[in-house]
């Protein structure tokens, strides 16, 4: 069985909840900022649209921004195909879209990877016809999102071993089906182990400052009947330190090739934490979430957002008007602290240079 293998009829329901629909040629996005209250959908079609999805966090988590970027970027080949511009002209304006959508969200490196590959696509395809071109580019940003399902479930494979029976796992941030195509990386990697008939408890960080575990997390392992715990982020400790964390699982949006990796905010202290009382602590991440070209942590850029972010819950105000604010979007988990990298090719172990390179070997291309 080949690595991007999976059973079809768990392909075929992955899971309820479902980021991204394609309905008569259009890109429609689940507003995933009205979650809990409201499950509505966006019409990303056009560039701006989709720029503005991806940099208001409409759509979030790497895997799937970066398809739906590619998504938007082929709806924009469609759109300039049908201007009436020479092939040059076409390219031109297709790369400055492609820029534009990189700016974006920063750090999440699938973006890019996305987006270059239908650009590249676009480049060497046959420009003697444009619309035949750019319907060849939005069909290949569509299997996109099958490949990212068949990716995450295989995600989920591996690492439903490093799920215990009946113990406890803590997860950060939202790495689900929301964050993906469907099923997801860390929450794959729970759904699949769940579905292996392990039971176990599922402890949920809130996730300063856009409560990403509490709105998205908890709602979408709703969706599957798995009832989870939800904490303040100031609590992971105290609960490792009652021995009811056996393993942390969570997931990322760019590592380095040393096994640095960029992540929500808070990423790192829960793997400090886990470090200093011996609990696993495990990446689960497709293999496109790994950035080539950057050697560690260091050349992450990392994403800083608006001070209302932090300042404003709802619509309450939280502190004085006149204070400073500091707010990245993520932060950096050194490799010596990552017990695994749980990828469509296996759980990738220290030392990371050799592993994952070895993974990168066996991608498609």
């Amino acid at each position: 069985m080949s690595f991007m293998s999976v059973d079809s009829d768990k392909l075929a329901r992955t899971s309820c909840v479902r980021p991204i629909k394609i309905e008569d040629g259009r890109v429609l996005l689940l507003d995933q900022r009205k979650i809990p209250e409201r499950v509505e959908y966006f019409d990303a079609t056009a560039l701006s649209d989709m720029f503005n999805a991806i940099k208001d966090m409409i759509v979030r988590g790497a895997p799937v921004i970066g398809v739906a970027a590619a998504l938007g970027l082929a709806s924009e080949g469609r759109r300039l195909a049908h201007a009436g511009l020479a092939q040059r002209e076409f390219i031109e304006k297709l790369d400055l879209a492609r820029k534009k959508l990189q700016s974006s969200r920063p750090t999440a490196v699938n973006l890019r990877w996305a987006t270059d590959l239908i650009f590249e696509k676009a480049c060497k395809g046959n420009s003697a016809n444009l619309s035949l071109l750019a319907d060849e580019l939005f069909a290949a940003a569509i299997s996109m999102v099958e490949d990212d399902i068949r990716a995450n479930m295989m995600i989920g494979r591996h690492g439903a071993s490093v799920i215990p029976d009946e113990g406890g796992v803590l997860t950060h941030c939202n790495a689900g089906a929301l964050a993906t195509c469907g099923w997801g990386t860390a929450l794959g990697v729970i759904r699949s182990a769940w579905d292996h008939g392990k039971r176990f408890n599922v402890y949920v960080d809130e996730t300063r400052p856009r409560q990403q575990g509490a709105r998205l997390t908890t709602w979408e392992l709703l969706q599957d009947n798995i009832t989870p715990t939800l904490i303040t982020d100031s609590m992971a400790g105290y609960l490792m330190a009652q021995r009811r964390i056996d393993v942390v699982i969570v997931g990322a949006d760019r590592i380095a090739t040393n096994g640095d990796a960029a992540n929500k905010i808070g990423t790192y202290t829960v793997a400090v934490l886990a470090h200093a009382h011996n609990i696993p602590f495990y990446i689960a991440a497709p293999l496109s979430t790994i950035d080539p070209h950057i050697e560690n942590g260091d050349q992450i850029p990392i994403e800083e957002r608006e001070a209302s972010e932090v300042t404003v819950i709802g619509d309450q105000k939280i502190c004085p008007p006149e204070v400073h604010v500091w707010n990245p979007a993520f932060d950096v988990t050194p490799a010596r602290l990552v017990s695994g990298i749980i990828c469509q090719t296996g759980i990738l172990r220290p030392p990371y240079t050799e592993s994952i390179q070895a993974a990168l070997a066996q991608a498609p291309d």
